[in-house]
């Protein structure tokens, strides 16, 4: 019956686009002066976010998991002269990219449920924006496309800190916005150069034109990419703006930061830089291993002296997501399979340990370390939660983030034993500085009064926490079908890769283990 009433002529792709849209446009023309206004306000936000969600299902459901090519594919002649279309379509790298930010956004909104005052209305706007332009993102087929979707996201992103952030929130949102702003600006200029030599910003048709560029201009347009996905991601030099930014937002603006917003980067060098620009990969291998490691290994001990709770974990973000640049530089398969797992799996935990971070906040208005302790003696069932999320982020066998460590680490052992090493040694410390977290926080005697009066996680919260702890529990235990729904897209993304490195005759290709037996792009 479902098949029935969704053909595949039935745009499904744009309506995830449009689905938050439209929920934006009836918050809009809705009253928030009384209580219950404000109630039903966030009730219809609510309500898009999970129509949004299910709609995603389906996409999920109907999805060809065998396939390697991408589905669901929509193409319209934007601009005909100019070769720029309005085109969509997913494979298995966006797919579940795009599911997690279906999935995230109804948590964000119950995270927020109680605890914004001011301009509600116009703060659920900004989220359904958001997420309606993050999977424009995912599902973006042409470069055009892809880039107003990534540069319009920054807007309500900018909302959410400026206005509903803390005390330093303009300065956290104006350097959030240069920062990604500058990288956008080479990530543009980049666009230029490839629309002027190839005649068109379709990624499919890019992405067969492209490396066949000579060597030298690779590199630069590697560069240009880099300088917008490394901030993005971000990578160590270019991170220092997402303390300030994870500080400074809300707690539901920090689980979608750090949930969805970071993945963008990660995404972009598995569609764009490592297809498309594959001898500069090769060339510039070393330079995103050592980066990376230094983010694993300095970040995490500078998570060790943290004492914002806050902080600690945007920190933490920066060490895990220095692991998934190492994973799709890895240029394996088990690499960039560990990659796209630590990236969902860092989604999943780090956006509820932020979610965590806002429950003792709400109750106590602050996130000084040294303000808690012995909360596990009055907050057993927040313990429980904040212990099974910090042993996911840590990588415990079982959780999520021990399947997306382990496959990145087989990765990269066959490209480079020194950084495995490096990169495993930095595990360790983000074991450290997790488990004081937990200690300082939850054990010890409980003995300042204000502690003495919180109260445990409500029937809200729980609604929150569930599925993200489900999710990580499954994902941890069973992984497979997560792993062989993804594996027909990165053995393209690898095939498109290793056969323009070997017609190139660059070094380290011949070590890549690719099956050439993989399905090719295939479109519908």
């Amino acid at each position: 019956m479902l098949d029935t009433v969704i053909s595949t002529q039935w745009p499904i792709l744009s309506s995830l686009i449009l689905l938050p849209l439209i929920g934006s446009l009836v918050l809009l023309v809705m009253r928030d002066e009384t209580q219950a206004d404000r109630c039903g306000v966030k009730w219809v936000a609510l309500f898009f976010s999970l129509l949004t969600l299910a709609l995603s299902a389906v996409l999920w459901w109907r999805f060809d998991h065998a396939s390697a090519g991408y589905q669901f594919v929509e193409n319209i002649a934007w601009f005909p002269g100019m070769n720029i279309s309005y085109h969509l379509g997913v494979d298995g790298i966006s797919l579940y990219l795009l599911m997690l930010t279906a999935f995230l956004q109804p948590i964000c909104i119950l995270a927020g449920w109680g605890a914004i005052e001011k301009r509600l209305k116009a703060y659920l706007v900004c989220f359904m924006v958001l997420e309606s332009f993050v999977i424009g993102v995912f599902c973006a087929l042409d470069m055009v496309l892809f880039y107003l979707f990534f540069e319009g996201m920054l807007i309500p992103m900018y909302l959410i800190i400026g206005i509903w952030g803390g005390d330093n929130r303009v300065y956290a949102a104006f350097k959030f916005f240069l920062y990604t702003l500058l990288g956008s600006v080479l990530l543009l200029v980049a666009l230029l150069y490839i629309y002027n030599q190839t005649h068109t910003t379709d990624i499919v048709l890019v992405t067969q034109q492209l490396p066949k560029l000579p060597l030298e201009i690779q590199k630069w347009l590697w560069l240009a990419f880099f300088a917008s996905f490394a901030v993005k991601v971000p990578m160590w030099p270019f991170h220092t703006w997402l303390p300030d930014a994870h500080v400074q937002a809300p707690t539901a603006g920090s689980v979608i930061l750090a949930g969805i917003l970071l993945k963008m980067g990660g995404y972009g060098f598995i569609r764009f830089s490592l297809p498309m620009l594959p001898a500069a990969s090769v060339y510039y291998a070393d330079l995103v291993y050592w980066l990376s490691v230094i983010a694993v290994i300095y970040t995490s001990l500078v998570a060790l002296v943290q004492q914002d709770m806050k902080k600690l974990i945007a920190y933490s973000s920066v060490a895990h997501m220095g692991m998934v640049t190492l994973g799709i530089f890895s240029f394996s398969n088990e690499g960039i399979q560990g990659a796209m797992m630590q990236m969902i799996s860092h989604g999943l935990v780090s956006g509820a340990l932020f979610m965590c971070v806002g429950v003792v906040y709400d109750r106590l208005h602050t996130r000084e370390i040294a303000r808690y302790g012995g909360l596990v003696e009055r907050m057993p069932a927040y313990a429980f939660v904040f212990l099974f999320l910090t042993m996911a982020s840590v990588g415990l066998p079982g959780t999520s983030g021990f399947v997306g460590e382990i496959l990145v680490l087989l990765g990269i052992f066959s490209a480079n034993k020194l950084i495995t090493l490096l990169a495993a040694t930095g595990m360790i410390l983000g074991a450290a500085y997790a488990l004081w977290l937990y200690r300082r926080i939850m054990l010890g005697e409980l003995t300042k009064p204000d502690l003495k009066k919180m109260l445990d996680l409500d029937a809200r919260e729980w609604f929150a926490f569930a599925p993200v702890l489900l999710l990580v529990l499954a994902l941890g235990i069973y992984p497979t079908p997560l792993l062989q729904s993804m594996q027909p897209a990165i053995g393209r993304v690898l095939h498109e890769f290793c056969d323009y490195s070997h017609q190139s005759a660059i070094h380290g290709c011949e070590a890549l283990t690719i099956s050439h037996e993989q399905p090719i792009l295939n479109q519908e």
